[in-house]
């Protein structure tokens, strides 16, 4: 089924490392041997840089912000160039004011911090907890995302210019549309003459809300993880 694959494309957080932590030497390891048959792609939703800097500098192109960053690493310089930064207007007084009708639907009303974080790309986070809860808190308050998941189809319709993420431990996470993974994947796709059946994606996110949904539920090869220490288990496929 690999026979056509020219692309590994990968989430980073729970599918490569573990949530915000270094690249391992193990995990480096197994993309040194993949990129020796493949070319390898960072898929994010995170900034490309941060992405980047995550990964200890691995050479490797990162998508960031769902597609509104791309940035290309440079062999010869050993630098990150990005080649792509676009952000899209918020209109923040409606978004406020969507987010403030579903906390009190909810009973979301007590909350430390700023209601909502807004991002320079234009993306927003809905911190269900506030921008400033603890961490104990966040992780504590929805672990299966099952509380979250009960309410996406309202957040989505409250939010009909966005695609809504069902993101971290305790918010929802929004790109402007059209912007998502498999819209980033596609436009790569149409920039490098490849056709979806010559990438195949590896992600962990891919039930209801997660951020690698629309490719797992697309026409793209997917290889699905559950955890970040089965990524050598799940990509010794594609080097046999």
């Amino acid at each position: 089924m690999y026979d056509k694959i020219k692309v590994v494309a990968m989430d980073l957080d729970g599918t490569l490392t573990q949530h915000k932590t270094p690249l391992s030497d193990e995990q480096r390891a197994v993309l040194d041997r993949l990129r020796r048959k493949y070319t390898l792609l960072m898929v994010g939703a995170g900034q490309v840089m941060r992405i980047h800097r995550q990964l200890g500098g691995y050479p490797i192109d990162v998508i960031g912000n769902y597609g509104m960053q791309y940035g290309h690493y440079n062999a010869e310089t050993g630098e990150m160039e990005l080649v792509r930064d676009e952000s899209a207007p918020c209109d923040r007084d409606a978004v406020d004011r969507a987010v403030t009708a579903l906390r009190q639907k909810y009973g979301f009303t007590a909350f430390a911090g700023d209601n909502v974080e807004y991002h320079p790309s234009g993306c927003i986070t809905f911190p269900v907890l506030g921008t400033k809860a603890q961490q104990a808190d966040k992780l504590a308050f929805d672990p299966d995302r099952s509380r979250r998941r009960a309410i996406y189809d309202e957040v989505c319709a409250a939010f009909p210019d966005y695609c809504v993420f069902v993101g971290g431990s305790s918010s929802f996470d929004m790109a402007p549309k059209p912007y998502n993974k498999y819209y980033a994947l596609d436009l790569y796709c149409r920039e490098h003459g490849l056709s979806h059946e010559n990438v195949v994606y590896i992600g962990d996110d891919y039930g209801l809300g997660g951020n690698d949904e629309s490719v797992y539920q697309s026409d793209f090869p997917y290889i699905t993880i559950d955890s970040y220490l089965d990524f050598p288990k799940v990509t010794a496929p594609l080097l046999d």
